[in-house]
């Protein structure tokens, strides 16, 4: 070590990692064959040896504003070849959720998010939210069996839905709900991914004046980011876990499906509803965007099922811990699918407790998957975006470095 250096360990980042799955952290003795077997790994960035080492030195600063602790896909051949045990691929995971919490905005729920035992409350705050509109709104009460309409789910009025200013009462309740929900899921992790982004420009090894414009950045970087992540290409690099592409494309590929009827229910019952009859009720199931809503909804449970059991093979065959990072997510997503899919089946065969039941929990699950996505396992999905369009952003600034 060069002389006049210190190295001040952050004991509590140590703890965190060791707590949050990371517990084999002290096993690693340096050897390099996670760096040989990992496809992210080079001669200039020996990942994750690196990032071993800055874990058990306690180096939080460092890991936070590290990109390639959002780049690892967990593809589980570090763990697999690693002949100490210290199972790297656990140990970046524990890094990743300690760097979602500690960017995460506000603070106080990104910290509530992250621990177990919250989960009662974490539970209980979106489900206390939807129960006391329901019964705020007079919904509380059950149609007939061949009336159960969730279009009329917070309207007392079962037969005729109320309308104010060309909306029904649902639809505007909704809204009120889920949009400002949606709206501080994204604020937040914009907050979040900005002040990752200054963190990784400010430790770049090689500075540069490079600054790309606001257009430069969306097509140089963040839109070649997406199309990787659509191609699934770093995935289909894993070996140990090379099935877990399996589930995530279907889940992937669902996220959008549902994204897209979303979108086309909200232009059918919001703007269309205001001026024309019919369009309330429910969407016909032979009409092509429900047909892409049960088709998206199958292919979530599927995806998710998928990643559950593998999880579920993967934890048993490496004496892994479970997590909560790992499994609320999971969990919560197959909640979302479950709930939603029985809703409708309920609707159909004409059982209106179980449908409402079933269509107030899932409301709840998808408010949950809404409100802590900048804090869970979830944020992910923006995490690493960004953090492949910074990787991208970072060879450039090299390259421009080199140039000047």
């Amino acid at each position: 070590m060069a002389e006049g250096m210190r190295v001040e360990p952050d004991l509590e980042f140590i703890k965190y990692v060791k707590n949050a799955g990371g517990d084999t952290l002290k096993k690693c003795y340096q050897c390099a064959t996670c760096s040989v077997v990992c496809p992210l790994s080079s001669d200039t960035k020996p990942f994750p040896r690196k990032e071993m080492i800055w874990a058990q030195w306690g180096l939080k600063d460092k890991l936070v504003a590290d990109p390639d602790i959002m780049l690892c896909h967990q593809c589980g051949d570090c763990t697999a070849y690693c002949p100490r045990g210290a199972k790297p691929g656990d140990v970046l995971g524990a890094i990743r959720a300690y760097a979602y919490t500690y960017y995460g905005f506000p603070s106080g729920l990104a910290k509530l998010v992250s621990k177990g035992s919250n989960l009662p409350l974490i539970i209980a705050l979106p489900a206390l939210v939807i129960l006391a509109v329901w019964w705020l709104s007079g919904g509380m009460s059950l149609p007939a069996a061949d009336a159960i309409d969730f279009g009329m789910f917070f309207d007392s009025h079962k037969d005729h839905p109320t309308l104010i200013g060309g909306l029904t009462l649902n639809v505007l309740l909704i809204d009120a709900i889920f949009v400002p929900a949606l709206g501080f899921a994204i604020f937040a992790a914009y907050k979040g991914v900005s002040n990752m982004w200054n963190n990784m420009a400010a430790n770049l090894p090689v500075k540069s004046e490079f600054r790309p414009s606001a257009l430069q950045f969306v097509s140089q970087f963040l839109v070649p980011s997406l199309k990787e992540i659509l191609a699934h290409k770093r995935f289909k690099e894993c070996g140990a876990n090379h099935n877990r592409v399996n589930g995530h494309l279907p889940l992937l590929l669902s996220f959008i499906g549902l994204f897209i009827v979303t979108t086309y229910g909200m232009i059918r019952k919001d703007i269309l509803g205001m001026f024309i009859e019919g369009t309330h009720g429910p969407i016909p199931l032979a009409d092509p965007f429900k047909l892409l809503a049960n088709i998206s909804a199958i292919a979530l449970i599927v995806g998710v099922g998928i990643l559950w059991m593998n999880r579920a093979h993967m934890e048993e065959e490496n004496n892994t811990t479970p997590t909560f990072y790992d499994w609320f997510l999971i969990v919560k997503i197959m909640t979302v699918g479950i709930t939603g899919l029985s809703a409708e089946l309920a609707r159909l065969i004409g059982i209106p407790v179980l449908a409402y039941l079933f269509y107030y929990m899932h409301l709840v699950s998808v408010l949950m998957l809404f409100l802590y996505m900048p804090y869970s396992k979830f944020a992910h999905m923006v995490y690493r975006t960004f953090a492949m369009a910074f990787e991208k952003y970072r060879e450039s600034a090299f390259a421009k470095n080199i140039e000047d």
